[in-house]
């Protein structure tokens, strides 16, 4: 090892104008992995490795927000709608633990299984399960439940109302354990869901078990160290005797593109893995083959977007997922469960494929030694449908923060 082609921690912390605590952090996160010297130990880093990093603040400007809080206490979580754990891989990497998870995917449960054999996997519905042995052992109930519509009775839907949906397993699940905060997870739609009414009525239902909703948000992942243009509203219930605010994690200054993703850098330390992946069939391939980087549909020439497009090329709009090749400098769109899918394309930049199984656990900050159990298809489905892990990882410390404040309240004298 030439040690002059290396800094040492502390010549990195005073190069990156950050603590050496951070760079410990970001270390154990694999954010900006260190070296070790080889007598001692010693974090250590190439200077090539900070001088691109250095380089990458300098295109995105410097990005000084840093949501990381640490837990005073032993915090726990029990995941509902789990999937393939992107979601608690990000809790985890914010301290809390995970003490079970639900998921009626038999492939998903696999996954969970390979990677975490300590984690307890309650595979099937949810509707088959009593959480009461959890009640007051955990402090934060999470889930990923489908958006769907309610039967409406009177004026202000009650938790009674709700059932037949996974919502009202949800509610139940939260009104059994008794947590004291409790977050739900869903796509955007929700907001415009049955003209807002079924939002209003999940508003109503946890309001009814005793739980404030804080005001919803919908998170931009690309906010939030994801190189996607994912969106995921989030909605936060804390219990009505806890006079705490929770508030919602800062959104960084800088975003991540597609090279983040799939190339070494300050995302990842190596390039993605190879792995298995979709191929788009000919007739498909024929036509992305015309896209450049960057560019969808209209790129095409007009007798090929009639074509390609059928009676939707007549209907307007832009619809710019269609025939889409993603540039390297962009983030990537938000991926579907299916990445050769009729007009959700998602086309590598430089290569006339659909992204690998890797590329797309890359793409939604996967560990690289994550494995997902099934077929290919069975992959790009847990990975499609999953949290992205960095976003858990934010919200897991705005959870932390509010936990640390709730704890260090009651230890205040009256």
């Amino acid at each position: 090892m030439v040690f002059d082609e290396y800094y040492s921690l502390k010549e990195a912390s005073s190069l990156l104008g950050k603590s050496k605590e951070t760079l410990r952090r970001w270390d154990r996160n694999g954010k900006l992995k260190a070296f070790r010297e080889p007598i001692n130990q010693y974090r250590i880093y190439k200077k090539e490795q900070i001088n691109m990093y250095l380089e990458q603040l300098s295109i995105d400007y410097k990005d000084n927000v840093d949501n990381y809080e640490a837990p005073i206490k032993n915090y726990k979580v029990l995941e509902l709608f789990a999937g393939a754990g992107g979601l608690a891989i990000g809790l985890e990497k914010a301290g809390i633990k995970c003490v079970a998870l639900n998921e009626i995917d038999k492939w998903a449960c696999q996954t969970l299984r390979k990677n975490r054999p300590n984690w307890n996997v309650l595979e099937g519905d949810i509707k088959s399960f009593n959480f009461e042995e959890y009640k007051n052992n955990v402090e934060v109930v999470t889930g990923g439940f489908p958006c769907q519509a309610f039967s409406y009775a009177g004026k202000k839907l009650g938790l009674q109302d709700a059932r037949g949906t996974l919502f009202y397993e949800f509610a139940r699940v939260v009104q059994e354990v008794n947590p004291l905060i409790c977050i739900g997870e869903n796509v955007k739609g929700l907001l415009s869901h049955e003209k807002g009414k079924t939002l209003a009525g999940m508003i109503s239902i946890l309001d009814e078990i005793g739980y404030k909703v804080v005001p919803v948000q919908v998170l931009k992942a690309v906010n939030y160290r994801v190189p996607q243009k994912r969106e995921r509203l989030i909605l936060v219930g804390v219990r009505k005797d806890i006079a705490t605010e929770y508030k919602y994690p800062n959104p960084h200054n800088s975003t991540y593109n597609l090279i983040d993703a799939l190339k070494k850098g300050t995302l990842y330390d190596s390039d993605v893995p190879l792995s298995v992946g979709a191929k788009y069939p000919d007739h498909k391939k024929n036509v992305l083959e015309l896209v450049p980087p960057k560019g969808y549909w209209r790129n095409l020439p007009l007798d090929i977007q009639k074509e390609y497009m059928g009676k939707s090329f007549y209907l307007g709009g832009g619809k710019t997922g269609i025939a889409r090749r993603i540039g390297w400098d962009e983030p990537c769109l938000t991926l579907t469960c299916s990445p050769a899918q009729k007009q959700t394309e998602r086309c590598h930049p430089e290569e006339t494929r659909p992204f690998t199984v890797r590329e797309y656990a890359r793409i939604q900050t996967f560990p690289d030694d994550w494995e997902f159990m099934g077929s290919a298809s069975q992959q790009y489905k847990q990975i499609g449908n999953a949290v992205p892990c960095n976003l858990g990882e934010e919200i897991g410390y705005s959870i932390v923060k509010f936990l640390n404040t709730y704890h260090q309240s009651l230890s205040k004298p009256k």
